[in-house]
């Protein structure tokens, strides 16, 4: 059954795309071991997906965030991968290429709790990184943090944190080493107010949220 038949089932149609992509994201059957076992004590188990998306990137490295979800509730755009089990795990479209050859596994150490995410990709960041720029003014800001400013910040042991973004205003939270550090301020305004202005027109102004009289540095002014 070809995917783009306007008359198949849905349900067939979901049926399709997940034998079509089982190999390009797989879950270790230890993994899935553990999974299962939690999602059994969720309510409406069997009616639930696990849901991986990428939320950003720390140094070379991507972020995720993993969560059982609906799968009767799932957004249009999530691609569903069958992991075996009777699990369906669903990826956001967007995402699918940067997990292409993922795993999901335990971890090595038998005394680490969780899950560990087995990524062979890694984000295009840098100054030379390609920016998609077309989504909304939040989804703009935090890509830009995220390939942009973060990747130069982290040279010093910091990252830059979205918080919100008001009207023409973003509002941004540091972390790591740019807790306390008295350069604060000047990488804020010198640094990522400017980044952020010249590449998003839509905002005007940066405010920092962070207590820089608190964490591992702090800085008294």
């Amino acid at each position: 059954m070809a995917l783009s038949d306007p008359t198949a089932p849905a349900d067939a149609v979901r049926e399709a795309m997940m034998e079509a992509r089982r190999e390009t994201f797989t879950v270790t059957p230890t993994a899935l071991e553990k999974i299962l076992e939690l999602r059994t004590g969720e309510v409406d188990a069997e009616q639930l997906a696990l849901r991986i998306e990428v939320t950003g990137a720390q140094g070379v490295d991507y972020t995720y965030d993993l969560a059982f979800e609906l799968l009767s509730e799932a957004d249009p755009v999530d691609v569903p991968f069958a992991a075996g089990g009777g699990l369906t795990v669903l990826i956001p479209d967007r995402d699918v290429v940067k997990l292409d050859g993922a795993s999901l596994d335990l971890p090595s150490n038998p005394n680490q709790p969780g899950l560990v995410l087995r990524n062979p990709n890694r984000p295009d960041l840098g100054p030379n990184a390609q920016l998609d720029l077309d989504g909304s003014v939040e989804d703009n800001v935090r890509e830009v943090l995220t390939k942009r400013i973060n990747p130069s910040i982290a040279a010093h042991g910091g990252f830059a944190e979205l918080v919100a973004v008001e009207d023409d205003t973003v509002i941004v939270k540091l972390g790591g080493g740019c807790q306390g550090c008295g350069m604060a301020n000047a990488t804020v305004t010198a640094g990522i107010e400017r980044t952020l202005r010249e590449l998003i027109p839509e905002i005007e102004r940066v405010v920092d949220l962070t207590d820089h009289a608190s964490g591992e540095n702090p800085y008294f002014t």
